[in-house]
């Protein structure tokens, strides 16, 4: 069971972002581009999740334990350094010129979509790079 629930949590995410339309480029560009096309139904969508994700992270601040009995630790509030920001720079760079972000991107190589094939490799090479070279300097 305990493999079960990461599975069954995975696929309903995945489906939801498959139905909300977060696996396609060409509608979170157009979210992210206020300016110009700007597309605001994904602002619905991200609402929608901090509306449904809100009384699960209020409960789980109240247990100890998890569903599947491991321990529960949830981050707390964090200093903002440079380090953060450099990443969230290059988070939202990668998303806006690709269209994707990591879940997202797994959904769509799953579905066939060939721009993934080129984004999930990407993104591991740079997931690599950065645990093997930059992370062991910085450290």
């Amino acid at each position: 069971m305990n493999r079960l629930l990461p599975f069954f949590a995975g696929l309903v995410f995945g489906i939801g972002l498959l139905f909300s339309g977060m696996t396609d480029p060409a509608k979170v560009q157009g979210f992210l581009d206020p300016l110009g096309r700007w597309n605001p139904s994904l602002l619905f969508v991200m609402a929608a999740a901090v509306l449904a994700s809100a009384p699960a992270f209020a409960l789980a601040r109240q247990r100890k334990r998890a569903w599947d009995g491991s321990a529960i630790s949830l981050p707390g509030a964090g200093a903002v350094d440079p380090r953060l920001l450099l990443g969230g720079a290059l988070f939202g760079i990668g998303w806006g010129l690709s269209g994707y972000c990591p879940g997202p991107a797994l959904v769509a190589l799953a579905t066939g979509r060939e721009a993934a094939l080129w984004f999930v490799p990407a993104m591991l090479a740079g997931m690599l790079l950065h645990d093997h070279v930059i992370a062991p300097r910085i450290a």
